[in-house]
């Protein structure tokens, strides 16, 4: 098998497309959108999902977060789905993002979020869905069909339409303009090599994943389909987080990919890579700052600070459905999984 003629690695190629077309269709409803929230402010911010779409969730808290202020934090679906209960969200807004939008305690999140005060806005690829049905408004992610088990193009077109209502919601003519070159970025980080990455994780059976900040919901992404595609065992961690006790593992030939973006949290991810470098570990860092010494150089193209997550995960998912065939999975029927998942 080779991985070109994978379902993840034509699935994944193909989002800058996607993404170009879903910014081209949601603008408007974006625009009215952003001017719904600017007009009825908020008073807090919920979040909803599962799996990659959880990941997405936590890039969409910290981007929130940073450039509106309002508190963000993500729905415990359980409190809904089993045991019951309506939350107080009155004036609150309940973002649901999902691929399918069919798991069951998504949806009970979501109309308990409703019958609790909170305008909700689906972030979903099937318009039609039960979660588009429950929802306020629907922000479709317009991702097509996605045959691959693998999540790749859907959830960087989540990430696409959170940037693209939140830069509405703000008025951020720099997120607007930056969004606009996404799409020729997207093709340029596809085409990144990060082949330096395989010698390395090709044999290992554990690995860190680390981030910060807007790129912690990437690298949770990065941790979920090593686990998924290659059989990897793989945490990720915030680059803060890690060094209250995870970094004691982090010794010669220990692997470590750090994901970095050109905002105030550079600094740290470069300082720490070295210092795991220095320890031994096997580091790949893959960011848009110079090389530095010790670590494993990984390309990344340059852009605003908010859109370089989405850049790095695209060159990742290249070298993830190649990794995974060099390990001998199919990158495309990860064991035990399903397409949809709909957990109670």
């Amino acid at each position: 098998m080779r991985a070109e003629d994978t379902l993840m690695f034509q699935e994944a190629a193909s989002a800058a497309d996607v993404v170009q077309a879903q910014l081209a269709a949601n603008r408007e409803l974006c625009a009215e959108l952003g001017e719904r929230l600017r007009r009825q402010p908020p008073s807090a911010v919920l979040i909803s999902g599962r799996g990659s779409s959880d990941n997405a969730g936590v890039f969409a808290r910290y981007l929130i977060e940073t450039r509106t202020g309002l508190m963000v934090s993500p729905a415990a679906l359980s409190v809904s789905s089993v045991y019951d209960r309506t939350p107080h969200l009155k004036g609150a807004l309940c973002l649901a993002i999902s691929q399918s939008g069919k798991s069951p305690d998504l949806v009970a999140s979501v109309q308990a979020a409703r019958e609790g005060g909170a305008f909700v806005i689906a972030l979903v690829n099937v318009e039609d869905s039960p979660l588009a049905k429950a929802a306020d408004a629907v922000l479709p992610l317009r991702a097509g069909s996605e045959k691959s088990v693998a999540a790749t193009k859907t959830f960087i077109a989540s990430l696409t339409a959170i940037l693209q209502l939140v830069a509405a919601w703000r008025g951020d003519a720099e997120l607007t303009a930056a969004l606009d070159a996404l799409p020729g970025q997207m093709r340029q980080a596809w085409d990144q090599d990060w082949s330096p990455a395989l010698p390395v994780l090709e044999a290992a059976q554990h690995l860190y994943v680390v981030g910060r900040g807007l790129g912690f919901g990437v690298v949770r992404e990065a941790a979920l389909k090593f686990k998924e595609t290659c059989g990897l065992h793989a945490e990720a961690f915030s680059a803060a987080e890690v060094r209250h006790g995870p970094m004691a593992l982090v010794g010669k030939g220990f692997p470590v990919l750090m994901f970095g973006q050109s905002d105030e949290t550079w600094d740290d991810i470069e300082t720490l890579a070295q210092s795991f470098a220095e320890r031994g570990g096997q580091v790949l860092l893959a960011g848009p700052g110079k090389p530095v010494a010790g670590p494993i150089a990984l390309p990344a193209v340059k852009a605003h600070p908010a859109i370089e997550p989405v850049l790095l995960v695209q060159s990742f998912y290249r070298m993830a459905a190649l990794l995974s065939v060099a390990r001998g999975y199919d990158p495309d029927r990860p064991p035990h999984l399903n397409k949809v998942t709909e957990t109670v």
